[in-house]
């Protein structure tokens, strides 16, 4: 499934419209999967209608459909969980086919012990299931090397985007990935640059796996802008300790560097995106009144508009407007959060001063969740201008580009446990950081639950200025 290699060059490196964008294929391998469901259904059905009619004739057929449908919930439960519809079984087909030739050994198992141990073997034919078992081998096995075309057709040469960034490094023969030359692009892995970033992060939007080549001193940079990236990220370089690499490997006489994986999977993904749904909707509606009464409250006070727009970084350094109710007079909002709010504040109006103190000026969040540039859960996104002390947030620790790794959160493991509101000191920084890697580390859907009630709890809080 190689293809020939692709070379992407840009004639003017500074022109974002010139960037090369990988196609996404997230939607393809899901009809590739669902297309792979179907065909191994259909393969049951049929070869549970062939026995029955091999041995019972036309006149009974619908006892073999029944054998059929008790097998199948059986297959797809086990199927679901062994791999038999993942990434590694569109890429390999012989892979593919032994999983599900697995489940359905296993099914058929489970169904046999259950009619034995329930005394039930007398309500169905043995020799009708036998035979409907041994053809589905047959079937399923000749419907997934068909499948093997549609495949191809909806995702083309190969079932991942690989990326290779040539950032000056050793060559690397990858024929069937794209390459793309850092500096003809103007892809500089400057940490200190979010712009910068930004402009990764649209090369990097719809890879699932990238390999990045480039001098010794470029290489713990390019690994820090990987791990933020949700995408298998490696880097061709021996310095393990250096780059506190998660795995390594030899290929193609390099030494291979495995420095981040995706934190989530596109199941996880799914649910994460489905429970901010279930919440935010209905939250929305029952807010309505209140979201209007602020509204009305700061129009009335200065005139200005009601909502406070900010440019923050989200999930891969990529920029999105984050909205606030506006807090602040208009002449002196700080659009770029040079400066921290503090106690006092002479910037806040009298409205601004309630709705921070009970943090209803985050509810406008809400639609950033609505849109998916935000989850109810995750690191709090910041302002690009925020200082601890008298340091830019990633100037006092490099982790903190790791952060995006996930979509921003309206809330976060972070802020249920105090770490909110001014950071007049480095420290102040650490402990939110600290709680947000741990957060990424060990997500469930279920600690997103308890995050969110156990917000309630610090809605109200003396370190909201």
């Amino acid at each position: 499934m190689n293809a020939p290699t692709q070379r992407l060059q840009a004639p003017d490196r500074y022109a974002a419209a010139e960037l090369p964008l990988l196609p996404s294929l997230e939607r393809r391998r899901l009809q590739s999967y669902l297309a792979l469901m179907l065909g191994d259904i259909a393969a049951l059905f049929a070869a549970f209608t062939a026995a029955g009619y091999l041995y019972l004739g036309p006149s009974d057929l619908r006892h073999s459909v029944v054998l059929a449908q008790l097998l199948l919930p059986v297959i797809l439960t086990i199927a679901l969980y062994n791999g038999a519809y993942s990434m590694h079984a569109l890429a390999r087909a012989r892979f593919g086919i032994a999983r599900i030739l697995l489940a359905l050994c296993v099914s058929a198992a489970v169904v046999v012990f259950i009619a034995f141990y329930t005394k039930s073997t007398q309500d169905f034919s043995r020799l009708t299931f036998g035979l409907g078992v041994f053809l589905s081998l047959l079937l399923m096995t000749w419907m997934r090397l068909q499948m093997r075309a549609f495949i191809a057709f909806r995702c083309g040469a190969s079932v991942v985007n690989e990326l290779v960034i040539d950032d000056g490094g050793a060559a690397v023969d990858m024929p069937w990935a794209t390459h793309v030359s850092a500096g003809m692009f103007g892809l500089e892995p400057a940490l200190g640059d979010p712009h910068a970033l930004h402009r990764i992060g649209l090369v990097l939007r719809n890879a699932d796996r990238v390999v990045v080549t480039c001098p010794p001193e470029r290489r713990a940079a390019w690994a820090i802008i990987l791990k933020g990236a949700n995408v298998d990220g490696e880097v061709i370089d021996d310095l393990v300790p250096q780059l506190g690499a998660l795995g390594a490997r030899q290929a193609a006489g390099h030494g291979w560097l495995q420095v981040s994986v995706g934190p989530l999977g596109l199941r996880a993904r799914i649910a994460k995106r489905l429970f901010d749904l279930a919440v935010t909707v209905p939250a929305l509606l029952f807010l309505a009144p209140l979201l209007a009464l602020v509204a009305i409250a700061i129009k009335l006070e200065d005139r200005g508009p009601v909502l406070f727009v900010q440019r923050r970084l989200g999930r891969s350094n990529r920029f999105f407007s984050m909205y606030k109710f506006r807090s602040m007079s208009v002449e002196r909002s700080d659009s770029d959060g040079n400066r921290s709010a503090a106690r006092d504040d002479d910037r806040v109006t009298r409205v601004g001063r309630i709705l921070r103190r009970t943090s209803v000026d985050e509810l406008p969040q809400l639609f950033n969740v609505l849109r998916g540039d935000m989850s109810l859960v995750g690191p709090r996104p910041h302002a690009i201008g925020s200082h601890a002390g008298e340091k830019l947030f990633w100037e006092v620790d490099t982790r903190y580009w790791q952060r995006h790794a996930l979509k921003p959160g309206l809330t976060g493991l972070a802020q249920v446990r105090g770490w909110r509101g001014a950071t007049d000191h480095e420290s102040d920084l650490a402990g939110r950081l600290h709680a947000d890697l741990e957060y990424l580390n060990a997500w469930s859907l279920w600690r997103d639950m308890a995050i969110v009630l156990a917000t309630f709890r610090v809605v109200i809080h003396d370190r909201a200025f």
